[in-house]
């Protein structure tokens, strides 16, 4: 097999672990409310929805270790409790969402089904799949993620040539950072720590005889195949809503306005398929989710099956839980915490690719413990009165865009490094 033909599957099957079916609902609610701002909308969600998951998987390429790796310059304790953060942030909100849309998609158009009787099925099969790890969804995922890519292509090519439409005027104060900010809703960047270290050990074992700097290339040659793929969808996506904002209602929401666009491109017939296709795609994530939460567990218990199983089970248990809300709601309440999350998740991307001269373990600690404090007033913005923050607003930049943190990490970054240039410089006799 040539070395073009293993960077383009490689990059694929990245794009298919990315490629939750329940992130296709974003994007066209942003263009919806961007309007005529679509691009600069666009280009906010993919610094976040797209560049950074990129970023994340350039610093494992570089680092070649687990997502426990990733943040083990912090300390270990800190890396075991971002790890399990991350994990749980997964089941609690990434998995049950993937029922959500499941619901409201698939379901609820076509049945009279209460939303607790679809997410106590779904995630009982999705318990039953996990635990035998069957083949069955390997083939759904490899086979479901290129049907649904092509249809999506389909409906933003037919979108995109057809007769223009009145666009009305955007919802958006600042396009970019609403964007940069949605982005956080598709959970990429954390799916990135997750799929890193999966990738890395994915080619160590396959791939023994091939160089260390051969492996660093694959994947970052499949990374951008697989990243590009995203950036089409999702541009397309948000491009379609825009297009035709005029056509739907402010109060559409956004698993009916991605079904409306379908039909208004595909026809009734399209909107069905596609609904089959998607809550398919959302069940082999769910399940893509908890087996690697489990293995994850298993993994701290000493290789355990039972902490397998029972952490299956609990995950499952979870998801009928929260998997019973509207997709609204699972979006609304992962808000606070993605906002406290994010901003440590995007610091240690960042640091992991630069050299260790730049990013010694003083480094990591400080830059990332002044994200943490900076990041909590971005999270009581969603929890009291904006009124009760003004005089932080006007002390730190950006912060009433929920982006308070940028800065001062930049500038403790800077100042750690200069004075640790200071310190090691040479005294002179």
């Amino acid at each position: 097999m040539t070395k073009a033909k293993e960077t383009f599957i490689f990059g694929f099957a990245i794009f298919a672990s990315f490629f939750g079916a329940g992130n296709l609902i974003l994007p066209p609610m942003l263009g919806h409310k961007a309007g005529p701002d679509w691009w600069l909308v666009s280009f906010g969600f993919l610094t976040s929805a797209t560049i950074i998951p990129l970023l994340a998987l350039l610093g494992f390429a570089r680092i070649r270790g687990s997502i426990m790796d990733f943040s083990h310059k912090v300390s270990a304790r800190f890396s075991l409790i971002f790890s399990i953060c991350v994990y749980v942030i997964a089941i609690v909100l990434a998995c049950p969402r993937t029922a959500a849309v499941t619901h409201e998609m698939a379901i609820q158009p076509y049945f009279q089904s209460d939303a607790l009787l679809t997410s106590s099925i779904y995630f009982s099969l999705v318990f039953l799949f996990a635990i035998n790890r069957g083949k069955v969804m390997e083939i759904l995922g490899k086979y479901l993620s290129p049907i649904i890519g092509i249809i999506l292509l389909i409906i933003i090519g037919i979108g995109f040539f057809a007769p223009e439409q009145t666009m009305l005027t955007g919802h958006y104060d600042s396009p970019y950072i609403n964007g940069f900010l949605e982005g956080y809703q598709t959970y990429d960047a954390l799916a990135g720590l997750i799929m890193g270290g999966v990738m890395v050990i994915t080619i160590q074992n396959s791939k023994k005889l091939v160089s260390e700097n051969d492996k660093k290339m694959m994947i970052a040659r499949s990374s951008f195949v697989a990243m590009l793929g995203l950036l089409v969808i999702y541009v397309g996506l948000i491009y379609l809503g825009a297009k035709f904002n005029a056509n739907f209602d402010d109060s559409i929401t956004r698993p009916q306005l991605l079904s409306q666009l379908t039909q208004t491109t595909l026809g009734s017939y399209g909107t069905a398929f596609l609904s089959v296709l998607v809550a398919l795609a959302c069940f082999t994530t769910a399940i893509s989710i908890v087996v690697g939460t489990s293995d994850f567990f298993k993994g701290i218990f000493k290789n355990s099956q039972k902490a397998y199983v029972v952490t299956a089970a609990i995950s499952s248990l979870i998801g009928i839980i929260m998997g019973q809300f509207e997709v609204k709601f699972i979006i609304d309440l992962a808000v606070y915490i993605l906002m406290f999350t994010y901003p440590i998740t995007i610091v240690l991307i960042l640091l992991n690719l630069l050299p260790e001269k730049l990013a010694s373990p003083l480094v990591f600690k400080m830059v990332v413990a002044v994200a943490v404090l900076f990041s909590i007033t971005d999270f009581l913005k969603f929890l009291i009165p904006v009124e009760n923050l003004e005089f932080i607003y006007k002390i730190v930049p950006f912060s009433k865009d929920a982006l308070g943190w940028v800065i001062p990490a930049l500038i403790t970054f800077v100042i750690v490094n200069v004075f640790a240039r200071l310190k090691n410089k040479p005294a002179i006799s």
